[in-house]
């Protein structure tokens, strides 16, 4: 992925090397961990309503922003340089998708830690995984995460698929700024028994909105190389339920199930990719 000259973020926070911080509590939408605390209540919920949140964006045609000069972004490490970039195309597909409908995006802040570091959820871990707080709309990512990707559950590696992980994050982060998160956990805790299917339906979503990202990255010129899509769906498969149970577990239980399958979470990545477009992601109302 040739990614040195796309516009970059500001928003990203480098807290590596500053020594462990206690993470009491880990919160967040994590891309693997069990992350969500299933709320107590009863009743059932109607998920007529999700599609509409997210339908308000529909499609559009993003166009790519003026790349920030490299004198603007010295002093900062290639990996830090990296999420920069990537964080900035994200900042710019949707806030152009925003403003289509007339509103206004709110980017999410990427914080880079070792091992803990303190957060609006409660605390973040690298145990966790790369993870969205919606209490301060921050993504936490400790780098080394890339590194067990590969090694513990086989996904191929590279640029892109580390890019596709950030996306995803930010993907909670449009849930968040559209509502969708908030309705999600309501209907959690109006039906505990479903909780994990709609934990399942939020994440998927996110991967679509993630290949909505890829789709508006592949429309600009020399930036995707060969294979950077294949890695892509590489990292989505290697990061379901059902590959990770067999990996840690060496067996699969789908009721526990929080994230989706591996052939699950490819397909929604797809779909975003194939589509280009937000309103193509109502994991809430069809089969998944």
């Amino acid at each position: 992925m040739r990614w040195r000259n796309l516009e970059r973020s500001k928003n990203v926070e480098d807290r590596r090397g500053r020594g462990a911080m206690v993470a009491g509590g880990v919160g967040g939408l994590g891309i693997i961990g069990l992350l969500l605390a299933l709320l107590m209540g009863g009743g059932g919920g109607d998920l007529g309503g999700m599609g509409d949140l997210l339908g308000q964006l529909g499609g559009s045609q993003q166009t790519a922003a003026p790349a920030q000069t490299a004198d603007e972004f010295e002093g900062v490490d290639d990996d830090e340089a990296f999420v920069m970039a990537i964080l900035g195309t994200t900042e710019t597909l949707w806030t152009d998708v925003f403003a289509t409908r007339n509103q206004t995006y709110d980017p999410a802040r990427v914080v880079l830690f070792s091992q803990a570091t303190e957060s609006g959820c409660g605390g973040a871990s690298s145990a966790t995984g790369p993870h969205y707080c919606p209490l301060d709309e921050t993504v936490y990512i400790d780098l080394t995460f890339y590194d067990e990707l590969q090694r513990r559950f086989g996904a191929s590696g590279g640029d892109f698929a580390e890019a596709y992980v950030l996306a995803h994050e930010i993907g909670h982060h449009i849930q968040h700024e559209l509502g969708i998160m908030d309705e999600v956990r309501r209907l959690q805790q109006q039906s505990p028994s479903d909780a994990n299917e709609y934990s399942v339906r939020l994440e998927l979503q996110a991967d679509c909105l993630a290949g909505v990202w890829a789709n508006s990255i592949f429309q600009r010129e020399d930036v995707l190389e060969a294979g950077d899509i294949r890695e892509g769906l590489s990292a989505a498969e290697s990061v379901g339920d059902d590959r990770i149970q067999m990996t840690t577990t060496g067996r699969v239980n789908p009721e526990s199930f929080t994230h989706g399958t591996s052939e699950q979470r490819v397909n929604w990545f797809n779909v975003g990719y194939r589509t280009g477009d937000p309103a193509a992601c109502d994991t809430f109302n069809t089969d998944i």
